[in-house]
């Protein structure tokens, strides 16, 4: 975040000083400075971008703890189960957490470049590919999450990336039935920042038919 605003604040000061600049150098002088003004302009947006992502994956490590995981499946092609295309990641599902996996996918491609290359495919370096071993999560794949990798001597994880079900953050994406979610998992989901979310199914007792 301290480097986004440092950016923001980069690209626009320089903008602006350009612009100072072009009113005191004969109209020539404009067209020198036209690609900054065009590409520090782009710039100013994206790192203006970055921002909601920011506060996002707070919100989502304010309710979710961190875990570390090994060994998860993952890939650059399309996921029978996933519900966007592109780079993906098998999650444990909280529900079997030694059973099922769950995967997320890169929704936004902002900031998504070196998990691509490090994701890779055959011919992927491996040192590129060790890097994400182990992984950090923290999250609920049936929903949202951030994923991140070790950083300097393991001492935190870095290159944090924020992951979402499209079905939990847009309204016009179909919904999805969790059967074996529960109301404290879809309530905590909702606090983290998702906000399309099926109720859980109606709990029973025995003797009692659904």
């Amino acid at each position: 975040m301290a480097m986004n605003v440092v950016g923001l604040v980069g690209w626009i000061g320089g903008w602006v000083a350009l612009l100072g600049i072009s009113t005191h150098t004969p109209n020539w002088a404009v067209w020198i400075f036209m690609p900054y003004f065009v590409y520090g302009l782009y710039r100013a947006v994206i790192q203006l971008r970055y921002f909601p992502t920011a506060l996002q994956t707070l919100r989502t490590l304010q309710h979710y703890p961190w875990q570390l995981l090994t060994h998860t499946p993952r890939g650059l092609d399309e996921h029978p189960e996933a519900e966007d295309g592109g780079m993906w990641i098998e999650f444990p599902d909280p529900a079997r957490p030694e059973g099922r996996r769950i995967p997320l996918t890169f929704v936004k491609h902002h900031r998504a470049y070196w998990w691509l290359r490090h994701i890779g495919g055959p011919r992927t370096k491996p040192e590129l590919k060790a890097r994400l071993e182990p992984l950090w999560f923290a999250g609920d794949p049936r929903f949202l999450g951030v994923v991140a990798v070790n950083g300097r001597r393991g001492a935190a994880p870095r290159r944090l990336h924020f992951l979402y079900r499209p079905s939990a953050f847009e309204q016009r994406a179909e919904r999805r039935q969790w059967d074996d979610v529960t109301p404290d998992a879809l309530e905590r989901a909702r606090r983290a920042g998702a906000r399309f979310l099926e109720s859980a199914p109606a709990a029973t007792t025995a003797g009692q038919e659904p």
